[in-house]
């Protein structure tokens, strides 16, 4: 890899990292390359995106980003994980690596906060951003349907009673 190749691979990494919410950090020693295209796909899936890295190029593309912390945990076959959903990077991680323990998650970072791996498991268990916003809407609806129904309630009642009132009016 030539000096040009190296710029541009560190300011394709820096615009990585300044824009995304979650980077998780994981070594992918012994996984094939079936392994790591499954693993990709699923990212992908998931709004997610995986990333093999040599770690010297990260390094210097991490500094003066929000993830500089991240730096001690780049050495050995690394791959870096992100998404902008907070959620979803880490969820397939811990998902791939529960099946293949050729995955090993290092940690990772929320923004600045960094994150170690039980952190990063606890942040996979939450329902993702998609999930949390139909949670949100349904939550929202709920109550509007029970104000249109008691709305409806006495218009109904009203209909009901001029109905019987009706109906006795023609049998008398």
């Amino acid at each position: 890899m030539d000096r040009a190749q190296k710029e541009q691979t560190v300011t394709a990494l820096r615009s990585v990292f300044d824009e995304a919410t979650l980077v998780v950090v994981t070594h992918y020693s012994g996984l094939d390359v079936a392994k790591i295209t499954d693993l990709r796909v699923r990212m992908a899936e998931a709004g997610a995106h995986l990333k093999v890295t040599k770690n010297r190029l990260t390094r210097r593309a991490l500094e003066g980003t929000r993830f500089t912390a991240l730096d001690a945990l780049f050495s050995g076959p690394t791959a870096i994980a992100y998404s902008e959903d907070p959620v979803a990077a880490a969820k397939v991680s811990v998902g791939f690596a529960k099946e293949n323990d050729r995955l090993v998650i290092l940690g990772g970072a929320l923004n600045e906060q960094l994150l170690g791996t039980d952190e990063i498991r606890a942040l996979a268990a939450l329902p993702s951003l998609d999930a949390l916003r139909a949670q949100l809407v349904a939550l929202l609806q709920t109550p509007a349907r029970r104000i249109a129904s008691v709305l409806q309630a006495p218009g109904a009642q009203l209909a009901r009673t001029v109905s019987a009132y009706a109906q006795t009016g023609e049998a008398g």
